[in-house]
């Protein structure tokens, strides 16, 4: 049952992000994967599949993390049941969002697609308002003091340079 609750999240949400919309994006303006034409389009896309590589990895290693940590899923429906805050939560709040930025970005480049780099952007930008009106004041209310201390220690979306080790070891339940 947990690979079904873990498998459902990433279909209903950063499947439909990171491959449902590109695609419809893709054709709506007729943008097919092809190899650069020149050395500079090449070198973009050869950054493209490094980008889009660091994404997927911050994203795996996110919902890794929230399986393993936070008896929990990527989905509003089945959150976390504990503060994750270890693995690339030590350096930055967000990893998983930003994981996903990360891909989009990277297929951008891939494709060599304008459209492509202005749905990554609306992406964030929706985040960047999402996250701290709507997620971070439920976060609050769930984890209470250990919330509280994660955000004055960790940022929102810009990295940490070292990793934040928490006072307590002990995770916060859910209230």
């Amino acid at each position: 049952m947990g690979l079904l609750r873990h498998l459902l999240a990433i279909a209903a949400l950063p499947f439909v992000v990171t491959v449902i919309v590109p695609l419809w994006i893709a054709r709506a303006d007729g943008i097919t994967p092809a190899l650069g034409i020149n050395a500079t389009e090449m070198t973009l896309q050869i950054i493209g599949v490094g980008v889009l590589a660091i994404g997927i990895m911050l994203f795996a290693t996110s919902l890794r993390r929230f399986a393993k940590d936070g008896d929990g899923t990527l989905a509003p429906w089945d959150p976390p049941r504990l503060l994750v805050v270890r693995g690339p939560y030590r350096y930055v709040r967000n990893p998983m969002i930003s994981g996903v930025v990360f891909v989009l970005f990277g297929e951008a480049l891939i494709l060599r697609s304008r459209p492509h780099a202005q749905w990554a952007t609306i992406f964030l930008l929706l985040n960047a308002v999402m996250i701290p009106f709507f997620e971070e004041p439920q976060l609050r209310r769930r984890f209470g003091a250990a919330y509280a201390e994660y955000t004055r220690n960790v940022p929102r979306l810009i990295p940490r340079l070292r990793p934040w080790t928490p006072t307590s070891e002990a995770p916060a339940r859910r209230a």
